[in-house]
């Protein structure tokens, strides 16, 4: 009788679309509204800081102010996710993130913006991105049933994937004819929407008090459980070097090659729209396939994102650029989707939040030192060779976790 009341529980999880869930439908009305404003974010950001005098350095030290901060807080921002309401963790971070951008947005707008007040204003943003990434990891686990979990993941990044198609190509543009204010004050209206959703969200479930000896004992308790899963901690590992090559190559210089060796904002924006329609195609690829070793399809997948950095590196046209993107776009979003089942299966509800505060962290700590060496490499070097460097990073970093043996074992629960 008990295996029989299993298999009609695994039918029924199958049976159910997340869509039918009137909270889940709001987180997910929450993340297309914040995605419409985000989409245009990075175009107008670099234009801004590029739009003031600034060139590689000066971004660099802009996307610099925004990491470190994050890198900082992620560990307490893992704990008050295990330990406190996941939806007040991201109301208060979307209301930080959307006052930072909006002030960002003013000082653009009123011509006072300096590398040093927009590396504040960064600052902030990622103090709350520190602290809302962690609680948003955690969500679908506790808004769908255990089978509809790669379903969930996926159909979150379907909307934010379709507006970042077109997103970056309108930011773009927005930004060539009327300038960056414009686009940032929209991301900051976006974001100010979206914590206003996610206020009303109620997620069942009981919130761990987390143990009796605070935040460092926390802190030991999921350390313990990082390291003692081979498959997470080594794909980490790999993801430092991967995140670090891929955003100082493709956030950093790739605004600045675009400026110099294409046609500036316009096909910048295109590129990112190819790399966002990538993630749109990815995501319907997840909403279809279902693989069971999903830790080793995300280390292959996510190495494509080596294509669009190699091809820009080595001066090919334009069309050839945007064709990379795209491959490596769809592969993120499965590397991304394929990823996020992996930890909702294997790690438990209670230790969620801290395991992927330390994933983050791993991947995000190098991200400030890949941003510094990049700038201070541009003097020396070109923007294609350092480009293919970075092309070369992501392609050793994905061979070498493919290899170990415990990747593979992790399959679909």
């Amino acid at each position: 009788m008990d295996d029989a009341r299993a298999g009609l529980m695994t039918v029924g999880d199958q049976g159910v679309s997340p869509l039918r869930l009137p909270a889940f439908r709001r987180f997910l009305l929450a993340h297309l509204i914040s995605a419409a404003g985000s989409a245009m974010a990075p175009v107008a950001l670099a234009f801004a800081v590029i739009g003031q005098g600034g060139g590689a350095g000066s971004l660099g030290i802009v996307l610099t102010a925004n990491t470190v901060p994050t890198v900082v807080f992620l560990l307490v921002g893992g704990v008050l996710a295990d330990r406190m309401s996941r939806s007040r963790i991201l109301f208060l971070g979307n209301l930080g993130a959307g006052a930072a951008q909006g002030a960002v947005a003013v000082l653009v707008a009123t011509g006072a913006a300096t590398t040093a007040s927009i590396s504040v204003c960064a600052c902030v943003s990622g103090v709350s991105s520190a602290f809302t990434a962690p609680a948003a990891q955690g969500v679908a686990s506790r808004l769908v049933p255990p089978g509809q979990l790669q379903q969930a993941n996926a159909l979150v990044r379907v909307p934010r994937n379709a507006v970042k198609v077109i997103g970056p190509v309108i930011g773009g543009f927005v930004v060539a004819l009327a300038g960056p204010a414009w686009a940032l004050g929209w991301d900051a209206l976006t974001f100010v929407v979206a914590a206003l959703l996610l206020s009303a969200l109620r997620l069942p479930g009981a919130v761990s008090p987390g143990g009796s000896g605070g935040l460092v004992a926390d802190l030991r308790q999921g350390w313990a459980g990082f390291k003692s899963r081979v498959w997470l901690w080594s794909y980490t590992v790999a993801g430092t070097a991967v995140v670090a090559a891929w955003l100082a190559g493709y956030q950093l210089l790739g605004p600045i090659v675009a400026a110099r060796s294409y046609a500036g904002a316009g096909s910048w924006g295109l590129v990112q729209g190819a790399f966002s329609a990538g993630l749109l195609a990815g995501t319907f690829v997840c909403l279809l396939w279902k693989p069971q070793r999903l830790v080793l399809v995300s280390v292959v997948t996510s190495s494509g994102l080596f294509l669009p950095l190699a091809a820009m590196g080595l001066g090919l046209p334009l069309l050839w650029v945007l064709g990379a993107a795209a491959v490596a776009g769809a592969g993120t979003d499965v590397a991304i989707v394929a990823w996020s089942t992996a930890m909702q299966q294997q790690v438990p509800d209670q230790e969620l939040g801290r395991l992927n505060a330390f994933n983050s962290l791993g991947e995000q700590i190098a991200i400030p030192v890949g941003y510094l060496v990049v700038a201070a490499t541009s003097a020396y070097w070109s923007g294609g060779h350092i480009l293919l460097v970075c092309s070369a990073v992501i392609l050793a970093a994905g061979v070498a976790n493919a290899c170990v043996r415990d990747v593979h074992r992790i399959r679909r629960a």
